[in-house]
């Protein structure tokens, strides 16, 4: 698993570890740690990427945060009607993706999903699975373009 960032492997590996029952609650928990994951009040950002997409049943925020080092950091804002499994891969990605940089998120293959997810929830939730990560190395591809060409003016 070292071509994913290594605190996404662990939790890669965590689940993989888990019974169908145990995966199904270990998702719910994560879930329920979604609030965490939102942006705080008063909190600045670099870029932020507010919509509704036709993939969720609600608008969706990605925020993000870039440090000195050029490694980023996520804040994922849910409305009241997005999925569980949608709650659950906000913290997910969150935690697991925090600290790393541009090139590192890019590079991060999919197949890790159902890993996470497993087979059942991916044939019963295929769209939604995947959509996070899609808008989250969107995001960051959209800073990036905004840094060069503010550096080249």
């Amino acid at each position: 698993m070292s071509h994913y960032p290594k605190k996404l492997a662990n939790i890669i590996s965590l689940f993989e570890s888990l019974s169908e029952l145990e995966r199904r609650e270990t998702l719910i928990a994560y879930a329920d740690q979604s609030k965490n994951y939102s942006p705080k009040e008063g909190e600045v950002f670099d870029f932020e990427d507010v919509r509704k997409d036709e993939e969720c049943t609600d608008s969706v925020g990605i925020y993000l945060k870039m440090d000195e080092n050029q490694r980023y950091y996520f804040k994922i804002q849910l409305g009241p009607h997005v999925q569980t499994l949608t709650r659950a891969m906000s913290s997910i990605l969150c935690k697991g993706l925090n600290g790393i940089t541009s090139e590192e998120l890019q590079s991060i293959p999919q197949d890790f999903v159902p890993k996470i997810v497993g087979a059942e929830l991916i044939r019963a939730r295929s769209q939604t699975v995947y959509y996070l990560l899609t808008r989250l190395k969107t995001a960051s591809q959209v800073w990036e373009k905004r840094l060069l060409r503010h550096a080249t003016q």
